[in-house]
């Protein structure tokens, strides 16, 4: 691979990157949908690991599909380009474990600015399923740089 398509590659990467955390901070905690910003209303939060995933699992009739997608897998989908993306910006972060445990440290630090600030609601299983959804990123991200490497290889 060239220098100018590594360079191409990082600033692409950098600018998503860029885009997508705007993104992620104006849905957290600027959005008023799913009760952002409503005023008047009780703050919630989930302490137990797992209780809320078992509790969409177990109701999802009586919750509806989209409640339950939109909680559980969109936790996960979130929070995957986070694990793609961060491999690109740095060679630091070329390796599972470091991008799982960034993936945890930043969702660790959103829940808990969403418990001080009553912004959302702090729940310890959306940790959890950020945290996957930073390691199917990860996933995408090798199983992509192996394919493209595989195919330079060839040419």
């Amino acid at each position: 691979m060239t220098a100018a398509i590594r360079k191409s590659i990082k600033i692409s990467g950098a600018c998503l990157f860029f885009v997508y955390m705007a993104g992620l901070i104006y849905f957290l905690f600027l959005s008023e949908e799913y009760g952002r910003g409503a005023a008047g209303m009780a703050y919630n939060y989930n302490l137990c690991p797992f209780r809320e995933i078992r509790r969409y699992l177990t109701y999802w009739e009586i919750l509806g599909f989209r409640a339950v997608f939109l909680n559980l897998a969109g936790n996960v989908i979130g929070f995957m380009p986070f694990g793609a993306l961060l491999p690109i910006l740095s060679r630091n972060v070329r390796k599972a474990w470091k991008a799982v445990l960034l993936s945890f440290e930043v969702s660790a630090l959103i829940e808990v600015s969403q418990l001080i600030f009553q912004v959302g609601c702090f729940d310890v299983d959306d940790i959890i399923l950020n945290t996957l959804g930073g390691l199917l990123g990860y996933i995408v991200f090798w199983v992509t740089s192996r394919w493209y490497f595989r195919i330079e290889k060839r040419q």
